[in-house]
């Protein structure tokens, strides 16, 4: 008796085990393939960064939305809370912000969930939920270099020669981060065509 009730929760443990990865990867499929792909602009990385060695740290433009709703948006009621960031595209195709909502409206308009940093001066601030894009170890470092420079070129320079986005699709409350593109070269092969440059 023991020992079918051992195996029964051993079944039931690696079945678990598997399944939880499988459906992290079907439910992000599904996202890629019927939801709305969206174009984030980057910022630079804080230099004082630590590189974390697996994944690539994203910092976003659309960061932020000034309102001033001060009794909706307070600092008391925002910092840590989920914020609801409605979405629309600029002329150019990036994605900006339509409205932001501290609840889910009924609407058939793209959202994501963010986490609220706090309201100040009418400016809400906000935390994206993908701002780390995972790579192999030995490219991440270089990634997140390449990244920061083309970040810095579109951000300082009065007419940039780089253009640096992270690529989301959006479908209900999942958003997906595809791939990271620099001057529309997804990151890895921007990576490889750089040793290749400094061979």
């Amino acid at each position: 008796m023991y020992k079918l009730i051992f195996g029964l929760a051993f079944v039931f443990l690696v079945g678990f085990q598997i399944w939880v990865p499988a459906n992290m990867i079907y439910v992000n499929t599904m996202a890629i393939s019927e939801g709305t792909p969206y174009k984030f602009k980057t910022l630079p990385i804080d230099p004082n960064d630590p590189f974390r060695g697996k994944y690539v740290a994203l910092n976003f433009e659309m960061d932020r939305f000034f309102t001033k709703d001060s009794l909706t948006f307070g600092d008391h009621n925002t910092y840590g809370k989920d914020i609801y960031v409605y979405l629309k595209k600029d002329s150019l195709g990036y994605a900006v912000v339509s409205h932001v909502s501290l609840t889910k409206e009924d609407s058939d308009q793209d959202y994501v969930i963010a986490q609220g940093m706090g309201y100040y001066f009418d400016r809400l601030d906000f935390q994206l939920p993908f701002d780390r894009f995972y790579m192999e170890e030995g490219k991440a470092l270089e990634a997140e270099l390449a990244v920061r420079e083309a970040s810095v070129n579109m951000r300082l320079l009065e007419e940039p020669t780089s253009d640096c986005y992270a690529l989301v699709f959006v479908n209900g409350d999942r958003a997906t981060l595809e791939q990271v593109f620099i001057d529309e070269v997804p990151l890895d092969q921007v990576v490889l065509n750089n040793r290749k440059s400094e061979e």
